[in-house]
């Protein structure tokens, strides 16, 4: 079995790609592979795994969580993609912010990265924002 971490993962679309500790090309990785354990898979968390060649690249057969999964290993930067942390460098603490600093970092994200959204939508969207950080206890309530 070959050992990676999660690269990237889309929970929308179902699917990720490992990426190989040995080095290597990519590995697809389907959302089902996890079984029950899906609502664990984040970028960053370490897998043992098995690939076979498909006619698209390779992909996972068989794949099993490493990591202690209680602490997050991932941050997501302003530009919306999620990099990995390497296990170690993360104690597991997060700064939290006050609703009006997220909401301050999300509107310069919003503006700088999407300029043709209206002050109505992002305002919109920062209220969900807030809302799902709340549930996360990324800011203060």
């Amino acid at each position: 079995m070959a050992v990676g971490r999660i690269l990237r993962f889309d929970d929308v679309r179902g699917y990720g790609f490992i990426a190989p500790s040995a080095g290597g090309e990519d590995v697809f990785v389907h959302a089902n592979d996890f079984g029950d354990q899906r609502h664990l898979v984040q970028p960053g968390l370490r897998v043992e795994y098995d690939v076979e060649e498909s006619e698209r690249g390779l992909k996972v057969t068989t794949v099993r969580i490493l990591d202690d999964h209680s602490a997050p290993r991932s941050s997501v930067h302003a530009n919306g993609h999620a990099r990995a942390m390497p296990v170690g460098d993360d104690d597991g603490m997060c700064d939290v912010l006050a609703p009006d600093e997220f909401t301050t970092e999300v509107t310069e994200v919003l503006i700088k990265h999407v300029p043709s959204l209206t002050g109505a939508q992002i305002s919109q969207i920062r209220d969900r924002l807030v809302e799902k950080a709340r549930s996360h206890g990324w800011v203060e309530n």
